[in-house]
């Protein structure tokens, strides 16, 4: 399931404009927040396509950049982001 740049951003440990932010610095988001290269970056980014009916303005659209699971080690990779490692768990076959 993909994620949103909310979601990305909580599970990097920012906060969604900062995430914006250093994404645009490295070029991989454009002015409009979607993927800069939706080809190369493909497996990590992605386009979600939105529609809705207003009932004055007819059909409304909307584009917005989702990251996909295995998107969000690659963006702490290109950004430079350090995740800490999840917190050891004890084994409950250890007895002694």
């Amino acid at each position: 399931m993909d994620l949103t740049l909310q979601k990305a951003a909580a599970r990097l440990g920012i906060t969604r404009p900062k995430l914006i932010e250093a994404m645009r610095n490295a070029a991989l988001l454009d002015a409009n927040n979607l993927p800069a290269k939706p080809v190369r970056d493909r497996l990590y980014l992605k386009i979600k396509d939105g529609q809705w009916f207003h009932p004055k303005l007819g059909m409304q659209y909307s584009r917005s950049a989702r990251v996909t699971p295995a998107g969000i080690n690659w963006l702490a990779e290109q950004l430079g982001i350090e995740r800490p490692a999840p917190p050891p768990v004890a084994d409950p076959r250890e007895v002694a």
